[in-house]
């Protein structure tokens, strides 16, 4: 049976407990305003009208999924050069609440959480 360090169980439960209140303090109002601001244009006001079909359709998706799809455009772990120059304009507050809006709408997916 494998041992698994108090160190790493500490790191784990601290690394959980604050990313807590990034999560909560999302405003999905504020996302809204961001995203006609910056995301619509190409996205789609409501988040499923790409203007381009390879564009992904973002309302429905997962929060998290939108956070580290945003964070790594914005690290160059994603490349793409439109949203890798969109992505670096944002805050860590516009990205919270950019994902929490765009999981708040409607989307076309098939699996909920």
């Amino acid at each position: 049976m494998m041992q698994i360090s108090p160190k790493f169980l500490v790191a784990a439960a601290l690394g959980a407990l604050l990313a807590m209140p990034l999560a909560q303090a999302a405003d999905v109002e504020q996302g809204r305003q961001k995203a006609e601001q910056i995301c619509a244009s190409c996205h789609g006001k409501d988040g499923n009208t790409p203007i381009d079909p390879t564009y992904p359709r973002l309302a429905g998706q997962h929060r998290d999924y939108l956070r580290h799809a945003l964070i790594d455009y914005q690290t160059d772990q994603r490349k793409n050069p439109i949203m890798g120059a969109m992505a670096k304009q944002l805050s860590r507050a516009d990205v919270e609440n950019l994902a929490a809006f765009y999981e708040s709408l409607p989307g076309t997916m098939s699996h909920r959480r």
